[in-house]
């Protein structure tokens, strides 16, 4: 008895608190590791010559990999004591995958990799929400969900923005070491995180009794007869097949139109050679005239000229930012930012907001966003469209991080199958995930862009109505406290 009183007596207020602040530095540093390479895999492979299509169909395959490990590793995660190991094998092997890609780039090496991906970025989302409930428990989870978001998030800001200037400067093999960098980050942080700090009864949602008795777990079948658990994730399933393939496919449309304009330029200047070089030697004997193309304008061609027309006009030269936004590797990491930077905000407004008011709104404001991001993306073909996006993507994403866990855990409470609870919802989750980027892809190679963004969008309207005709049988759920 004395073992079983030690066992569950709770650590130091001051020692926890070390535990916890670890714990952000864990969601910091694994935000650029746990997705591997993310949107600049896409980069990488066009880069190779791969096509949207192979990309789409290679990044399912990985996803259908962890879709499928997410419940049993989430189970794992309730039953293991080795939390913290979990968190740092995965993040050590999302690593050593992502960069055999940099090495060996085919496509049954780079399928291998996207699977191993999967598997460890599945492992790792369970882990982290049983260490959290493990350190805080049911009363402080909603807060320190909002930690956790803000602090990924800013890890991402600072991932993509680091991917962004290095990418830049020195193409993308300087991404994959900062992904090794941070990789390694979050390593050191989970080994600050103290074991005995851990409650693990708490972390699967078992509830103590006075006197430290608890229940057993029941039955997995509470994982299928929880009929708010199955509304919870046929909804997200709609919306993830919505979500999946959006960023992806902003970073290939770049990508894509950037291998276009090499393309036509190579070809005009290889068309125009001889006039090119006729007016190079025009333009040698009007060395240091004005009105020279190395001037910044350009002569109005023989017979075009009109009184009060000047004999040249200025060059339209391309702005600062529209260059910035051609390349592909930098408009990636502006998609990051831009939907990361809103997200930290939104999810420390979302942790307040669901101990007010509970989580059901705040899955209608994700859904709704949604949407609104597909059409502005499916009808507005400008660079600048990015912006937008990516912030709608950061409300969205913001409001999800805090509530899925949150309402998950409210849901299964008691079971001692809330990890396990996550990962069947993020399993099924991963079903419209892992099928969007080849639908999507499908659709942009016969009806393109502009197609694939709306038919994304279609997508989110059904789960937002499937949530909405369900909010009876959600209340309880979703209750404020």
């Amino acid at each position: 008895m004395s073992t079983v009183a030690a066992r569950v007596a709770p650590a130091p207020a001051g020692r926890r608190s070390r535990s916890v602040r670890a714990l952000s530095a864990v969601n910091f540093f694994l935000a650029d590791v746990r997705d591997g390479l993310g949107p600049f895999l896409g980069i990488f492979l066009i880069g190779q010559g791969w096509s949207p299509a192979t990309i789409g169909v290679v990044m399912t395959v990985g996803g259908i990999a962890g879709m499928l490990a997410t419940t049993p590793l989430g189970a794992l995660a309730d039953a293991s004591r080795a939390k913290r190991f979990m968190v740092g094998f995965c993040a050590a092997l999302v690593i050593v995958a992502s960069l055999a890609i940099l090495f060996v780039p085919t496509v049954p090496f780079v399928t291998a990799s996207q699977i191993a991906t999967g598997i460890a970025g599945a492992a790792i989302g369970p882990a982290i929400a049983g260490l959290t409930l493990g350190l805080v428990g049911q009363k402080g989870l909603a807060p320190q969900l909002g930690r956790n978001e803000a602090w990924n998030h800013g890890g991402n800001v600072f991932a993509a923005a680091g991917a962004g200037f290095f990418g830049y400067e020195f193409g993308l093999t300087a991404v994959f070491a900062l992904m090794t960098a941070m990789a390694v980050g979050s390593i050191l942080a989970v080994l600050m995180i103290k074991p005995e700090d851990i409650d693990h009864d708490a972390a699967r949602g078992i509830e103590k009794r006075e006197g430290g008795e608890s229940d057993p777990p029941s039955g997995f079948s509470v994982l299928w007869k929880s009929t708010p658990l199955l509304i919870l994730a046929a909804t997200l399933m709609l919306f993830h097949f919505g979500n999946g393939a959006m960023l992806p496919l902003l970073g290939q449309q770049v990508a894509t139109q950037a291998e276009s304009n090499d393309g036509g330029t190579a070809q005009g200047a290889q068309a125009s050679g001889p006039q090119v070089q006729g007016a190079d030697a025009a333009g040698s004997q009007a060395a240091g005239a004005p009105g020279t193309a190395s001037s910044g304008t350009s002569a109005i061609p023989p017979g075009q000229a009109t009184a009060g027309r000047p004999a040249a006009e200025a060059v339209q030269q391309p702005t600062s930012l529209k260059s910035l936004l051609s390349d592909p590797v930098s408009y990636t990491a502006a998609t990051v930012i831009i939907a990361q930077l809103t997200m930290i905000p939104v999810a420390l407004l979302a942790a307040g907001f669901a101990g007010r008011r509970g989580y059901f709104l705040l899955l209608v404001a994700a859904l709704v966003a949604l949407p609104v991001r597909g059409l502005i993306a499916g009808l507005w073909p400008s660079p600048y469209a990015l912006i937008p996006v990516q912030m709608l993507d950061g409300v969205g994403a913001g409001l999800l991080g805090v509530a899925v866990p949150g309402l998950v855990a409210r849901m299964l409470r008691g079971s001692g199958h809330i990890n396990a609870g996550l990962g069947a919802v993020m399993t099924v989750q991963g079903i419209g995930a892992s099928l969007s980027p080849a639908i999507a892809g499908m659709i942009v190679a016969r009806y393109g862009f502009s197609a694939a963004y709306l038919a994304l969008a279609g997508f989110a309207v059904c789960g937002l109505v499937i949530w909405l005709v369900s909010s009876p049988k959600l209340a309880a759920a979703c209750a404020g406290d």
